[in-house]
């Protein structure tokens, strides 16, 4: 890897091609950020990488645009086009979407949901609100009766379940993370505010505009782009969280009902990739998730592209809900409105230490396996990771988080010993 070149006041980025274990890793990177780029081989070299891709802005500029290893297991390699599910980065995607419709003055958070999707306030759900959607405690972690096969891939049936799902807890009282159902309760709101379906709106008002490959719903013509998911390795050793001993023991725990009533939906499937689910199905990459949120680090406006305001960019940023015990997770939880913020775990017991290390003003979202796409608008910092791999973990694993701490150090961030990066 050659150095960053200046000319004037203009940096120009210098590919890269270097082999990492058994991957190839190519893209550029800036000067200043090669730990980036030696944490992204060694997530190959030792971690169990089998395909990848990472990308960063700062200050409105790619500074880091990597990717490398194999589409499957000893597969055909992962170009520079490959795409993958993302999971629950989609709810970064979902949420923007909200506040593009509130900055314009078309949806209020603290409105009553009942103004605007009649049929949801009902069974302990009248008094829900926009914002409980998103910051996770509106109360509808899921759904209690057993979902027909492929239900997450009709719209209608599974709004229609919500709607009519009575209430875990008064809304607002609590959060436990909404894995698949907050697809259908901000999703839908969108859809009524905008008059449109999610997947479209995104499409038209953000993906589009930015020039991103991101889908919620992904044409039929993309699909032989895409990186099918590996299931995580288990690991007899690991210790057992309060999340897996809810799966095992109690069916009817929102944190059973979020794994285990799923329709049996496939998500290495046609029929998942093309369906809107706005919680779990967004398909992308790194460029994708570090494109969406560069504007958002940069005061909402990007390229002549204007997502969102200033004052909008702070909402995102400020803490909605936190508890000590998140309902579904169970472990402690920080929810900005419809993103995650930095949520240090490091200290709880074994098992429970599934942990997000951002900065205290970043948000973003974390998706399950371990990608992750976030803005941290005092940094200047957007940030994408996405792979085929999945890791074990409720939030981030070991890989994510090394090329996440490396961006931090390249831009002057020194510890986050104090729960989220700092600056000296």
């Amino acid at each position: 890897m050659k150095a960053l070149q200046k000319r004037g006041n203009v940096m120009t980025m210098q590919k890269i091609e270097q082999e990492a274990g058994k991957a190839v890793i190519r893209g550029s990177c800036a000067s200043g950020f090669e730990g980036v780029a030696a944490a992204f081989a060694e997530n190959f070299i030792s971690r169990g990488e089998v395909g990848a891709s990472v990308s960063i802005t700062h200050e409105g500029k790619t500074v880091a645009d990597l990717w490398g290893g194999h589409k499957a297991k000893d597969g055909a390699p992962w170009e520079e086009d490959t795409i993958s599910i993302v999971f629950s980065c989609t709810k970064g995607a979902a949420a923007l979407c909200a506040h593009m419709l509130a900055d314009r003055g078309a949806l209020d958070f603290n409105q009553p949901v009942k103004e605007i999707w009649p049929e949801f306030a009902v069974n302990g759900k009248e008094e829900a609100t926009v914002g409980m959607m998103l910051d996770h405690s509106v109360g509808v972690p899921h759904i209690r009766a057993q979902l027909k096969d492929g239900a997450y891939y009709d719209w209608d049936y599974m709004t229609d379940l919500v709607a009519r799902e009575e209430a875990f807890w008064k809304p607002g009282t609590r959060n436990g993370y909404h894995g698949v159902t907050f697809a259908w309760t901000v999703g839908e709101i969108v859809r009524r505010v905008a008059g449109k379906p999610l997947g479209q709106f995104f499409q038209e008002e953000v993906a589009g505009p930015l020039g991103l490959d991101f889908w919620i719903g992904l044409p039929e013509d993309k699909e032989p782009r895409v990186a099918g998911m590996i299931n995580a390795p288990l690991d007899p050793e690991a210790p057992v969280g309060k999340f897996t001993q809810a799966i095992l023991s109690d069916p009817a725990s929102p944190s059973s009902l979020f794994l285990m009533n799923n329709g049996k939906a496939d998500f290495n499937s046609r029929a998942a990739h093309e369906a809107e689910i706005g919680s779990a199905n967004g398909i992308t990459n790194a460029r994708g998730l570090a494109g969406m949120y560069a504007p958002l680090a940069n005061g909402g406006t990007l390229g002549g592209v204007k997502l969102v305001s200033p004052e909008a960019v702070t909402r995102m940023s400020r803490v909605s809900m936190a508890t000590r015990e998140d309902a579904t997770l169970l472990i402690p939880t920080r929810f900005g409105l419809g993103f995650m913020k930095s949520m240090d775990n490091r200290g709880e017991t074994p098992g429970n230490q599934s942990s997000v290390i951002l900065s205290e003003a970043a948000f973003g979202h974390v998706g399950m396996g371990g990608s992750i796409g976030f803005a941290d608008p005092e940094a200047g910092m957007s940030f994408g990771y996405s792979m085929n791999q999945m890791g074990m973990g409720i939030l981030l694993n070991e890989r994510g988080q090394a090329v996440v701490d490396a961006a931090y150090r390249a831009i002057g961030y020194r510890t986050n010993e104090g729960g989220a990066w700092t600056r000296p």
